[in-house]
């Protein structure tokens, strides 16, 4: 079974920047669009290839990357405001495999 493991989280002030990591178990990552979400909304999504798609609430701020060989995706958060906060999760998209426990953003203000 895949097994996702979130980290990178925590507590910053607004407009400080954060880089969360995902790390997939397995080599059949590099075959799936993958996406970062919030509160299980999708905040951005990332291609096999790498072509990559945000929130409009994120849009400029937030980068999404990815690296198939060491089957690991980022997710680059600048300018984080408070209502960026939660805690984040890495699936599929959609969503095939079971959620991990993901990594607490929190934004204070």
């Amino acid at each position: 079974q895949v097994q996702l493991v979130e980290s990178g989280g925590g507590l910053v002030q607004a407009g400080e920047s954060l880089t969360l990591s995902c790390s997939v178990s397995h080599n059949i990552f590099r075959d799936y669009m993958m996406g970062w979400y919030r509160a299980r909304e999708l905040v951005a999504s990332i291609s096999a290839g790498g072509t990559d798609n945000y929130a409009d609430s994120v849009k400029g701020r937030f980068r999404i990357t990815r690296d198939n060989v060491r089957n690991t995706m980022y997710l680059q958060m600048d300018s984080l405001k408070p209502e960026d906060s939660g805690v984040y999760y890495c699936n599929t998209r959609p969503v095939f495999w079971p959620w991990s426990k993901g990594t607490q953003v929190t934004v204070s203000s």
